[in-house]
């Protein structure tokens, strides 16, 4: 075929596209409208900037006020102990609007105020990251206690490690979780087993190892990865994976603080994108404990990270679908009662709040940004058809990416998504 006959074919495809959008448009006005003509300024409502459905921005899982900030369940505040009188009204406590690597930073600024054998360190951190997670800490703490390090993931860990053991409190810092392989051994094999192996005499219980995780969704290869699966079996260091602002200074400062070394992987979308009231003043978060965001009797929904408003938006499709989902989600449905649970410590997970909550609702549906096989989630749902099994009213399903390497277009095709969370909770529902 010629170039002339390809090129007048082609333009004969797009007019007919271009009319049938036109003759779908026009369709469309009329049924807002009720009439049966082109009627002057008859048109669809625009939607608001950020759409009708919930959001990062627009999360009811975020604090935007004081109030709601301070009474974060499970928040303690460092310089009160268990002698100090229950406080029913919390006053003379501030907060301040920060987003994620804001919080993450307050909290290091924290540590290295009380702690003066506390260290901070990785590849630029000197200059604040590259996310801006340590901006200002060079200066103010001095660059001797803030320093920068070769580019060797290894490197940071051992040195970490060696830190730790002599009796300081390393904070490290591997720039992407996706360069956290060649410390692999030295996390796996070092610091976790170093207490055990020493008999007691040395342990690494000082690092905490931070990096960022999760997608962006144009990341790649090698900047989307979540790696938590690889260190379930790593017995003896911790894995935490917060969803906001003040989950993220509260179990940092806590990570920072627990005897044994902590993977503190921090969701990188949400560096900037999650903003809360955070406490100013120094408190912590309890590790190895879920957060139930909301209870439920029909279906438990666990997720952690940035999956949390994916799996926000998802609940709203499923109790108020848009006229376009309409007829893909029963009526029957929309009332489902949802019991939705945030793990926050991957490792090691709050089994008992997991299992209580399945043994009500009969159903699991397990969320999260890892590939499928040897994800998270398998652990999990292993764990639970174990303890819950005759309890259970369908089996435990798992919506994860696909077993597939983050592609360089499309990563949001390769993640979850709230359609797919949906179609994995009516599934579940009516199974």
């Amino acid at each position: 075929m010629s170039i002339q006959r390809v090129a007048r074919c082609w333009t004969r495809d797009f007019r007919s596209r271009i009319s049938s959008t036109r003759a779908f448009q026009r369709s469309r006005r009329h049924q807002s409208t009720g009439t049966g003509t082109d009627a002057p300024g008859a048109s669809l409502e625009p939607p608001p900037a950020g759409g009708h459905l919930p959001s990062v921005a627009t999360s009811k899982y975020l604090s935007s006020t004081r109030e709601k900030s301070l009474r974060t369940p499970g928040l303690t505040w460092t310089d009160e102990d268990d002698t100090s009188p229950a406080r029913e009204v919390v006053g003379g406590r501030e907060t301040r609007k920060m987003n994620l690597y804001q919080a993450v930073r307050d909290a290091m600024s924290h540590a290295l105020m009380k702690d003066e054998t506390a260290v901070v360190f990785g590849e630029d951190v000197a200059f604040g990251g590259v996310f801006r997670c340590t901006m200002g800490l060079a200066e103010e703490f001095g660059q001797e206690r803030v320093f920068n390090t070769p580019l060797t993931e290894q490197g940071i860990a051992g040195f970490g490690i060696g830190l730790a053991a002599m009796g300081h409190t390393a904070i490290a810092e591997i720039q992407f979780a996706d360069y956290i392989y060649p410390a692999f051994d030295q996390i796996v094999n070092e610091a976790a087993k170093y207490r055990y192996r020493s008999g007691g005499q040395f342990n690494a219980g000082g690092l905490t190892i931070r990096t960022p995780t999760m997608s962006v969704g144009h990341g790649g290869l090698y900047h989307s990865q979540s790696p938590e699966g690889y260190f379930m079996a790593a017995s003896g260091i911790k894995i935490v994976i917060p969803r906001s602002p003040i989950q993220a200074k509260g179990l940092l400062l806590k990570s920072i603080r627990d005897p044994n070394p902590v993977i503190f992987m921090e969701p990188k979308i949400l560096y900037r994108s999650a903003v809360e009231q955070v406490p100013v003043d120094d408190y912590e978060l309890p590790l190895g404990k879920a957060e139930v965001l909301q209870k439920g009797s029909d279906l438990t929904l666990l997720t952690w990270g940035t999956p949390v408003y994916q799996c926000e938006t998802a609940l709203s499709l499923l109790s108020s679908p848009p006229a376009s989902l309409q007829h893909v989600v029963p009526e029957s449905l929309r009332g489902a009662s949802i019991e939705f649970i945030d793990l926050r410590t991957i490792l090691p997970w709050d089994i008992d709040t997991i299992v209580e909550s399945v043994q009500r609702t009969g159903r699991l549906v397990i969320v999260h940004e890892a590939s499928k096989t040897g994800g998270v989630g398998a652990e999990i749902g292993a764990e639970v058809q174990r303890k819950c099994f005759l309890k259970l009213a369908a089996p435990v399903r798992r919506i994860t990416a696909w077993d597939v390497p983050t592609a360089l277009q499309y990563e949001k095709f390769i993640i979850p998504d709230p359609i797919r969370i949906l179609d994995g909770i009516m599934e579940t529902l009516t199974y």
